[in-house]
């Protein structure tokens, strides 16, 4: 009798797990997530490109993350031109298109009040090809400064612009590309004044760029240096042996073109410094 009941309660447990697994599975195969549809890229489009229906495709997204500036519908964007390169399967965003009536090219993603400049560059101004579209750089001149009175002509290295976005090498805006091209131009993206001063600065001297970290935006001012600054050397101190037996007297030809002298003993040797 006693196992009779056991049975019937295991029975009973079974019939109760089974029917809650049935119902969670009907639920779960019911319910459904709410979604939009979102146009994407079908293609990988490079900056400046114009986006046509053979680029996009619409997929389903869900409406409780839908990134703002997403399009519905591939009209709202044909005919847009893109200012950064969109990967296949990336949401197409207000915010990476130029306003509407932009043409294609490299003009529609140069930013507003800003223009377009280039300057040829080698391997070496070039920073060995690592200038990619997309980096910041310093330009730096190397240029003969004019003659004052009674003065020879200096030669002088000096930063002119400083944290410069570089748009395009040689005639690709691409920024996909991680490798160093060797390119004969580089086009830089400019105010209206630091145009003009690349432009006199390219006239005068011999053009550098320096390739910046990404992140930093600081802008250090410079007076430059010339040739002599260069090669100038401090003068040494003066060095004598120190005798054990006797103190050195401190040099009076030394002294007499400073003000004041301290004898420093190091290592078995007296230094004399003068201030």
């Amino acid at each position: 009798m006693k196992n009779l009941k056991a049975f019937g309660l295991l029975f009973i447990a079974v019939l109760i797990g089974l029917t809650a697994a049935v119902y969670a599975t009907n639920v779960a195969t019911t319910q459904t997530v709410a979604s939009s549809k979102v146009i994407v890229a079908a293609v990988d489009i490079e900056l400046g490109g114009k986006l046509n229906p053979q680029m996009l495709t619409s997929v389903d997204w869900p409406s409780t993350s839908l990134p703002p500036g997403a399009f519905k519908d591939i009209k709202d964007v044909q005919d847009r031109v893109v200012m950064t390169g969109v990967m296949r399967g990336e949401a197409i965003l207000e915010r990476k298109l130029a306003p509407p009536g932009s043409q294609g090219g490299l003009s529609a993603v140069i930013a507003q009040g800003k223009r377009a400049m280039t300057v040829r560059v080698n391997d070496v101004v070039g920073v060995a090809g690592f200038a990619l579209p997309g980096n910041y750089v310093d330009v730096m001149v190397n240029a003969v400064q004019d003659k004052a009175k009674g003065d020879d002509n200096a030669q002088i290295s000096k930063t002119v612009l400083s944290h410069v976005l570089v748009l395009a090498v040689a005639q690709e805006a691409g920024r996909d590309d991680t490798k160093p091209r060797v390119v004969s131009a580089v086009t830089l993206e400019l105010s209206l004044e630091d145009s003009e001063k690349l432009d006199l600065a390219r006239s005068v001297g011999t053009l550098s760029l320096v390739l910046r970290n990404q992140v930093d935006k600081q802008t250090v001012v410079t007076q430059g240096i010339t040739k002599h600054q260069l090669l100038s050397e401090p003068s040494a101190p003066l060095i004598k042996p120190v005798s054990t037996k006797s103190r050195p007297v401190a040099s009076v030809a030394s002294a007499k073109t400073s003000t004041a002298c301290v004898e420093v003993f190091q290592n078995g040797f007296m230094v004399l410094k003068c201030f």
